[in-house]
């Protein structure tokens, strides 16, 4: 059952289009807040018709260029089959095997953000030190190895595996990975969990943060880290970005 908070689909034309324009938003609110990174960088959007293939960025055209007309379909074996363009590899054997894995999952983020792949190197999960990283308590993982860049899907595999059934992962040493019921909440939850990478690196620069207990930081979860906070939380980033870059909608 679809969740009932999302626009109804309409038909399967009117509902691949709606991802593929949310997908480029991302993409350019991406770039808007520099996590680019040479070729790294990827967000996927399941089809809503063939669902084990998935929209992703072309390798290699900058996000701040993408528009929905750029990204290409990728089926479940790797082969581009809408689209004249390559496909990362990584993002293939990550993304792949998360789609896989969580049905559930429509949409899926990773980039080498700054603050993401700084936090990563700790090897740690986030604390509950604000409001906006509670929606993270208890509902993300860290995927506790590094062996160079991701291009095997057995090693796609391990790290959907380590994401089970939680909205996003730490990969030490690499990143932050995202995932949610739409575009909109998988890249809005790239961009807090981003943005509380950085909060807690600044508050344990500066001295000893105090932690939300226990308690309090379940119930904050409860009220700010739903699919649907998640979704809503993104509408005003994406109204934003279509009136500054209207050209993502071509």
């Amino acid at each position: 059952m679809a969740d009932s908070y999302l626009p109804s689909l309409g038909s399967v034309e009117e509902e691949r289009l709606r991802r593929k324009q949310r997908l480029a938003a991302g993409f350019r609110l991406f770039g808007k807040f520099g996590f680019e990174e040479g070729l790294a960088g990827h967000i996927t959007a399941r089809d809503p018709e063939h669902l084990d293939h998935f929209w992703v960025n072309p390798l290699g055209l900058p996000f701040a260029h993408i528009r929905q007309s750029d990204l290409i379909r990728v089926d479940a074996n790797g082969q581009v089959v809408e689209g004249d363009a390559v496909v990362n590899t990584a993002a293939f054997a990550i993304h792949s095997a998360v789609h896989a894995a969580r049905p559930d999952v429509i949409a899926a983020a990773h980039s080498h953000s700054i603050y993401g792949k700084s936090w990563s190197a700790l090897g740690r999960l986030l604390d509950p030190l604000t409001q906006d990283a509670c929606a993270f308590f208890e509902d993300h993982a860290l995927f506790d190895d590094y062996t160079g860049v991701v291009v095997d899907t057995e090693e796609g595999k391990r790290i959907a595996h380590a994401l089970a059934d939680k909205k996003a992962v730490i990969l030490r040493n690499h990143g932050l990975l995202t995932a949610g019921h739409s575009v909109d909440e998988a890249v809005w939850w790239f961009i807090t969990m981003e943005r509380s990478c950085q909060a807690q690196l600044l508050a344990e620069a500066a001295g000893t943060p105090v932690l939300i207990d226990t308690d309090m930081a379940r119930l904050t979860h409860s009220q700010v880290g739903s699919h649907m906070g998640g979704f809503f939380s993104f509408q005003p980033l994406y109204d934003r970005i279509v009136r500054e870059q209207p050209d993502l909608l071509e």
